[in-house]
């Protein structure tokens, strides 16, 4: 993570909000900002990947590939990943990014998955890595407070044992395009005096029919991914969905009607930092998996992309 926190106390100095009004309706107190100049999204992935090395002992040549979710490339080329695997000394590995939005590091895990079950890979890691306060405007209070910067990696390895990725339900709905998306700095909009002047290099979203797509997407693929998995209350440990509002999340809880208590919630800390949500939950919250928990994961996106996933953790963590 970023050290540095912008809180709602400070945020309500830059633009017309206040900590009841953003806790209210987002749930989000703090949000860690990437705001040394020069740095991107790779030099936090770049600080995740280490710390992974450093925490498994693992030689980076036996690296076989490594996959970057992110939205918020340091460059639209090379990619983040590119940069990642020279700064970890990975000689041995492939290595690309993977744009899914807020869903990309689900996504980049189901590939990893799948490349390691066809036998052609042992070893691979998985990168999410964001910095979207690069395109946030602090003078719309209805999307400066959701977003915070950070990383997270995980070591995704083959297995005998009945562990790991299970199963997932991704899906994708191109109509959602006009509803959530960044208008320029792309190839149909190229940076100019015009896209500038007209602030299309910040996030545009139209909030109520986000909301409305997450809640509805999120629960009905999560209940089917639960259903073919004969997961319910009793034998899901965890649920760790996309920390992108609470309310979504809750209303999530709700329809599949889980107990507060199995649903990881850390969007009062680090805010919504897309791809790398997901694992940074798993990061802060490692210490309360065993192995063999059952995990359901759900995220929504930009796009829209979506989906469900089911993950038996690997691992008994050294407890804090």
């Amino acid at each position: 993570m970023p050290d540095y926190v912008l809180t709602n106390e400070e945020l309500s100095q830059m633009v017309d909000t206040s900590d009841e009004w953003i806790m209210t309706r987002i749930g989000v107190k703090e949000r860690r900002v990437l705001n040394k100049e020069g740095l991107g999204s790779g030099y936090l992935g770049k600080k995740a990947v280490h710390n992974l090395l450093d925490k498994t002992g693992i030689d980076p040549d036996t690296v076989e590939g490594l996959i970057c979710a992110t939205c918020s490339p340091d460059y639209q080329f090379p990619s983040n990943a590119t940069q990642i695997v020279e700064d970890a000394k990975m000689k041995n590995a492939f290595a690309y990014d993977l744009g899914a939005a807020c869903c990309g590091f689900m996504y980049a895990m189901d590939t990893a998955a799948s490349l390691i079950e066809s036998g052609r890979y042992k070893r691979l890691v998985v990168v999410g890595a964001e910095k979207t306060t690069s395109f946030v405007d602090y003078t719309d209070r209805s999307t400066c407070p959701i977003f915070g910067d950070g990383a997270g990696a995980v070591l995704v390895e083959a297995t005998e044992e009945d562990l790991g990725w299970q199963d997932s339900i991704l899906r994708t709905d191109g109509s959602g395009f006009k509803y959530l998306h960044l208008p320029a700095g792309g190839s149909v909009n190229p940076a100019s005096h015009y896209t500038v002047d007209h602030k299309m290099h910040y996030i545009h979203q139209e909030g109520r029919t986000v909301f409305k797509y997450a809640v509805n997407n999120m629960s009905h693929l999560t209940a089917e991914l639960c259903e073919r998995n004969h997961l319910n209350n009793d034998n899901i440990d965890w649920i760790i969905p996309h920390q992108a509002n609470i309310r979504i999340i809750q209303a999530v809880a709700h329809s599949l009607d889980l107990p507060p208590e199995k649903v990881m919630i850390t969007i009062h800390k680090y805010g919504n930092a897309s791809a790398a949500c997901i694992p940074l939950v798993m990061w802060d919250m490692e210490d309360k998996f065993k192995k063999g928990d059952n995990i359901v994961l759900t995220a929504f996106g930009a796009g829209f992309v979506f989906g469900s996933a089911y993950l038996k953790w690997g691992y008994d963590p050294v407890r804090k």
